[in-house]
């Protein structure tokens, strides 16, 4: 039997804790992304269309929870009142009563909203007014449906939502959060990119149910080799992952700095994303994930790997199967199952 972990309670529970990153008595959340969803630009564009089975299949692996990553940019007004697509929220709708249905905590963010990236003053009533309707919408979930403000903001690559940026807007959207559910778990993060070196530089609102997350792909040569979308990632082919001393000690002290960070802010992490693309070698892949979810379990952060059935997918929808070494690296079946 797996044991039911709920990541909601849990991230509240560590908010309590006197020792928040030293906690590993407690149970740690595990999620996974259902990436490439309802975060393109509309369902389908991207080859993957969210189906109800795929909720049971994360619950019957042993997961706790699921973060769906949402383009609501693409299905609103573009004047004022910015109102949501009736349809398109439907279509959200379902996605938590599957989540629900299969016992799992559901995380819902904002993805993919790069104008509000490329140009945060001119978009920052539009993105409040998307968090005014999601947050109303959703006041009476129960608190296993966590918010997340807003996915890797950033300013490269012709974003503008640097850290100074980033910290005038987040109490905002929160204030705007707050109105209608006091008290639900918000999760946020820092820029540039979600990256962990850039807690130092996020001012947080005084909110004790705030979680903060961060996104770890170190080193980038690895896990991204051969993405199509990452220049000059071709040419990182053959990069390996063999857990060296020198590899192991990379990754602990990118958490353990993080770590630090949590008990010192006195607040609960979150690993919103990890994952290694399918061009990599599945057995360093998979020695990759295994390592990186374990530094998470040990210092009590709750994680989600990036992410279910697309490129850097543990499922394969076609085999309708786990990618069983995968599956494996994130949640291991106790000896004798």
């Amino acid at each position: 039997m797996r044991r039911k972990f709920v990541l909601a309670a849990l991230l509240c529970t560590i908010v309590a804790t006197p020792s928040i990153a030293a906690t590993d008595s407690l149970p740690v959340g595990r999620c996974v992304n259902m990436g490439n969803h309802l975060e393109a630009p509309s369902e389908g564009e991207w080859g993957f269309v969210l189906e109800a089975a795929y909720f049971k299949e994360v619950a019957d692996a042993g997961f706790d929870s699921v973060r769906i990553p949402i383009r609501w940019s693409a299905h609103a007004g573009e004047q004022a009142p910015y109102a949501i697509d009736a349809k398109f929220f439907q279509r959200v709708d379902w996605a938590l009563n599957k989540a629900q249905a299969s016992g799992l905590a559901a995380v819902i963010n904002i993805h993919h909203y790069g104008e509000l990236n490329s140009d945060p003053a001119r978009h920052r009533e539009r993105y409040l007014a998307l968090w005014r309707q999601i947050a109303e919408r959703y006041r009476d979930q129960p608190r296993t449906v966590v918010f997340e403000l807003l996915n890797e903001p950033h300013d490269s690559d012709g974003g503008q939502l640097g850290a100074a940026a980033w910290n005038s807007l987040l109490p905002a959207a929160l204030a705007v959060v707050r109105e209608s559910s006091p008290d639900r778990p918000v999760i946020v993060g820092p820029s540039p990119w979600n990256g962990w070196a850039g807690l130092k530089d996020l001012q947080l609102p005084a909110d004790e149910n705030l979680i903060v997350t961060f996104h770890y792909y170190e080193p980038f040569e690895f896990t991204h080799q051969g993405a199509e979308w990452v220049a000059g990632a071709a040419e990182w082919k053959g990069n390996t992952w063999s857990g060296t001393p020198d590899q192991q000690r990379s990754v602990d002290e990118a958490f353990d700095a993080v770590a630090a960070w949590s008990q010192a802010n006195r607040r609960p992490v979150y690993v919103g994303e990890f994952g290694a693309y399918s061009k990599t070698p599945l057995e360093d892949r998979a020695r990759w994930t295994s390592y990186v979810r374990q530094a998470a379990e040990r210092r009590g952060f709750a994680w989600a790997y990036w992410e279910f059935g697309s490129g850097f997918g543990a499922y394969d929808p076609q085999q309708q199967a786990w990618v069983e070494p995968l599956r494996e690296a994130l949640v291991p079946q106790p000896a004798g199952d």
